[in-house]
């Protein structure tokens, strides 16, 4: 099958990856802002069909698949680009791409069993078909590894697989699902690896039953839910782990952390480009709000994010690739995820302040964005819990290599290096290696904006617009800086759990 014949056929039979692009956002642009009144559209659950028709006839996720099967051939590079044109129309549609490519067809990809591949991808490429991934349970979120959706092998060969899952992204719109499950022994003990399953929605045995559609707060494209699973599969649907099936979720999810940017990357663009044009345009006091200082400063922290972003995007392209196993970049991928995530939000509220009363409205881009962009801080593992991990490892390897001394460490260590020297002064002290968890988290933020800013140079070493990098450094000093100064406070404020009595103000009123 050509290219060309999922993409348009007036573009001929040899089509460039920037042929496919450059189509695909004009078809964006006209979907969303010509077809489409998209500013009241975001504010209705769902998505209008002849929307998702128009988008689907550019076969998107071709490039997650590949060429063997038809597809563009998973060059991450592709995926991070299409991820990027998606998210500046509409952050809610790159997120649906990013559910599908990552959380489903690079899984699909590395642990299918062959005989399914060719002719899920096909459903993929010809039917527009969808996929997502359920893992999180009504119980356990974070605690992934306790869930209680389980699986038996029948006598047939076939597993049987019962459960309950929750805030899967694409709810009752997807036609495959990877299903999550642990094995239940004769005993009824569950086992402690995990499996992967692929469910297909056209098959009445594997029909996953949805319970209740959720009214989430952001992200109205995408419908979530609460789901029953009391299904049927063939043996060939089960995904086969290099080794365990721990290791094949790590790389799954670790994989699909290090490719946030690509969801970030437009989006952040489209804040820069609402920023400059609101602060150009807008005059208080006689003057575009652009010339005000502090205005200066929230414009340039946004265009830091991009350009941290663009960075990322650099290093993703380049180390997340299916042949690679991530399993073991734990500190990479959550770096990634949760900088860039912070990023995204701090960016939102900045276009949010910027345009005052205007951009508080759910159609206007600022509220929609301060809104979408909310929940890549909790999802695929909590920000909080991601940056304690972060510290965490690195005290790990501190520990190994009998280095105290934060500074020095982070100087030999290959992530961190030379953006080391940004810092030098302010991380040159002992790591206390019995941290609290909140410390850790304190730490963790400082250690991800480092390892960004690692990342930030190597951009800038490869011909990046210099004054850009120089701007993005400084301001991550600046930050780090900051961040520091709060870790090392010695004083932290605790809970009073019986806090009503004495603290009602108004008995404290002088009459």
């Amino acid at each position: 099958m050509s290219i060309a014949s999922y993409v348009s056929e007036d573009l001929g039979t040899s089509v460039e990856f920037e042929t496919f692009r450059d189509a695909f956002r004009k078809k964006l642009h006209k979907v969303f802002r010509m077809r489409g009144d998209f500013d009241s559209v975001s504010t209705q659950r769902g998505l209008p069909p002849f929307m998702m028709r128009e988008i689907q006839s550019m076969t998107p996720l071709s490039v997650f698949i590949p060429e063997a099967y038809g597809g563009r051939g998973g060059h991450v590079h592709e995926c991070q680009s299409i991820l990027a044109t998606a998210s500046y129309e509409s952050l809610a549609l790159s997120l649906t791409l990013g559910i599908n490519g990552a959380l489903f067809l690079q899984p699909l990809t590395k642990y299918g069993a062959d005989p399914i591949k060719a002719p899920i991808f096909e459903r993929f490429i010809e039917e527009k078909n969808l996929g997502g991934l359920m893992i999180t349970e009504p119980d356990y979120g974070t605690d992934a590894l306790s869930m209680e959706t389980s699986y038996t092998e029948m006598e047939n060969g076939d597993y049987h697989l019962t459960g309950t899952k929750h805030w899967a992204g694409l709810t009752g719109w997807a036609d495959f699902w990877l299903v999550t499950a642990r094995r239940q022994g004769a005993n009824g003990d569950l086992g402690r690896d995990i499996d992967f399953f692929v469910a297909d929605m056209n098959r009445p045995e594997q029909m996953i039953e949805v319970e209740e559609f959720y009214e989430n707060l952001g992200l109205y494209m995408i419908p979530y839910g609460r789901n029953h699973v009391d299904i049927q599969v063939p043996a060939e649907h089960r995904l086969q782990p290099e080794s365990t099936g721990i290791k094949m979720m790590l790389d799954t999810l670790h994989r699909s952390r290090i490719e946030f940017p690509g969801m970030g990357m437009g989006f952040l663009q489209r804040i820069l480009d609402e920023a400059l044009a609101h602060c150009k345009e807008r005059f208080v006091g006689g003057k575009p709000l652009l010339e005000y200082d502090q205005v200066q400063r929230r414009v340039a922290d946004i265009q830091a994010a991009y350009t941290a972003c663009s960075a990322m995007c650099l290093h993703t392209s380049e180390h997340a690739g299916t042949d690679n196993n991530l399993a073991g970049e734990a500190l990479s991928a959550n770096a990634t995820k949760t900088v860039v995530t912070d990023l995204m939000q701090n960016a939102a509220q900045s276009l949010l302040q910027l345009t005052g009363g205007k951009g508080y409205r759910l159609d206007h881009v600022a509220g929609r964005s301060v809104v979408d962009s909310r929940p890549f801080q909790i999802f695929e593992g909590s920000n909080d819990v991601l940056y304690q991990q972060i510290s965490e490892a690195i005290l790990k390897s501190m520990r190994q290599t009998k280095e105290r001394n934060l500074r020095s460490f982070l100087e030999d260590h290959e992530p961190t290096a030379r953006a080391t020297e940004y810092v030098s002064e302010a991380l040159d002290f002992e790591v206390d290696q019995s941290l609290s968890q909140r410390k850790l988290v304190d730490l963790g933020r400082v250690l991800g904006r480092v390892v960004t800013m690692e990342m930030v140079i190597e951009l800038g070493d490869r011909g990046f617009r210099s004054d850009l990098i120089s701007n993005c450094l400084q301001s991550f000093q600046e930050k780090v800086e900051r961040l520091l100064a709060s870790y090392g406070r010695s004083q932290t404020p605790s809970v009073i759990d019986d806090y009503v009595d004495g603290s009602a103000w108004l008995d404290y009123v002088n009459a």
